[in-house]
């Protein structure tokens, strides 16, 4: 059943229009308004239709064609930019998007004949056909295989795998983070300083029961430092250093 492609909101006056332009071979960005406008209303004085929506599409554009016609006799509005408008200019943005929905209507309905004139054939390939297997000779297959020459190949996966085990991460066991809150360890030492007054800073890290804590124990003495809350002090470069609380003004 052949599908009839049309696109209703493109059809009439504008149809009309273009029909005209290409009609009389003129450039459609310069229509000559007063020669088309008369061509129009003699056309549709001679149109014979009893559908008064139809007739009332043609009217609408007869009288946009005679405004367009009165505006090309006035002189021209400027724009913003200082430019002149053209009167012509939103008829023109119309007529070439019909223009380009009408040429795609006709392609989709080339498309639509040559897919009519397409046929299939269903698959008639016998049964015997499809269910067979090439035969497999497995004396070719296993060709000079032996039971010692799989030995050594499986030994040989065997070495490739041992290969790919890191030796050293595959003595770990479990690791486990170390959780600490640093909000917590910070205030607990904060407060440890400030009640001993002066403390060494090789005592305090040996207080703490693991490298985390180690670490983040230096992290408090530097935030400690930069905000004044302590003095460290060292006489030599090997020398024990002494934290010193400093009491807030």
């Amino acid at each position: 059943m052949a599908i009839t492609v049309k696109l209703q909101a493109f059809e009439g006056p504008l149809d009309l229009l273009l029909h005209l332009i290409d009609k009389n071979k003129v450039d459609i960005y310069d229509i000559p308004i007063v020669e088309i406008t008369e061509q129009y209303l003699t056309y549709i004085r001679q149109m014979e239709t009893e559908d008064m929506n139809i007739m009332s599409e043609f009217l609408v554009m007869a009288a946009t064609l005679i405004d367009i016609k009165c505006r090309m006799l006035l002189p021209r509005e400027v724009n913003e930019e200082g430019e002149e408008e053209d009167p012509r200019a939103e008829l023109v943005e119309k007529l070439l998007e019909y223009k380009m929905y009408k040429y795609m209507s006709y392609e989709l309905k080339d498309r639509q004949l040559d897919a009519g004139r397409n046929f299939f054939k269903k698959p008639t390939i016998p049964k015997e056909i499809t269910e067979y297997q090439t035969p497999v000779n497995y004396e070719e297959l296993i060709g000079d295989i032996t039971l010692k020459r799989l030995h050594v190949i499986f030994r040989d996966m065997l070495k490739r795998q041992e290969d790919r085990v890191d030796p050293i991460r595959s003595r770990y066991g479990r690791i486990e983070k170390d959780e600490i809150n640093m909000d917590e360890k910070s205030n607990f030492i904060e407060k440890y300083i400030e009640e001993h007054k002066k403390i060494s800073f090789r005592s305090l890290l040996q207080k703490r029961g693991s490298k985390m804590e180690m670490i983040v124990t230096f992290l408090v003495i530097l935030e400690l430092m930069k905000t004044g809350k302590i003095q460290i002090e060292q006489e030599d470069i090997f020398d024990d250093i002494t934290i010193t609380y400093v009491e807030a003004a």
